[in-house]
């Protein structure tokens, strides 16, 4: 198996983090802006996009602040989005954690970057 790097992403969301949260970890919520529909059974998620099907499993949740998925087909790599609010401006920002192979670096990050921006309009952000 080809090896992935890890890339980081952020954007400003002009939103709450209580707002945000249930947007990154509810599967209906997921289905408005990260996959084309997401399904939850017995703990997994299944992320579909153009009729293909990839499984995660939720390994980590910090409330308003934070959700990693574990990628069970494509051990060991997951994405991670985190919610970081600024102490001082209380901005809010929205950073990914992602794997790709490195052909398809920019290919991602226009994919996150198309994807972060229909939250946006689904949050009236």
């Amino acid at each position: 198996m080809e090896k992935k790097e890890e890339i980081h992403l952020e954007y400003i969301i002009n939103s709450s983090p209580r707002i945000l949260f249930p947007f990154i970890h509810e599967p209906n919520a997921l289905a408005q802006w990260f996959a084309d529909d997401v399904n939850y059974k017995e703990g997994i998620y299944e992320f579909i996009w153009d009729d293909e099907v990839n499984r995660a499993k939720l390994v980590s949740v910090k409330e308003n602040k934070c959700v990693r998925f574990k990628w069970l087909e494509d051990e060991p790599y997951y994405f991670e989005i985190e919610i970081i609010q600024d102490e001082l401006t209380n901005d809010v920002a929205l950073a990914i954690t992602d794997f790709v192979k490195s052909d398809n670096l920019e290919d991602r990050k226009q994919i996150w970057n198309n994807s972060v921006g229909y939250l946006q309009s689904v949050i009236g952000a």
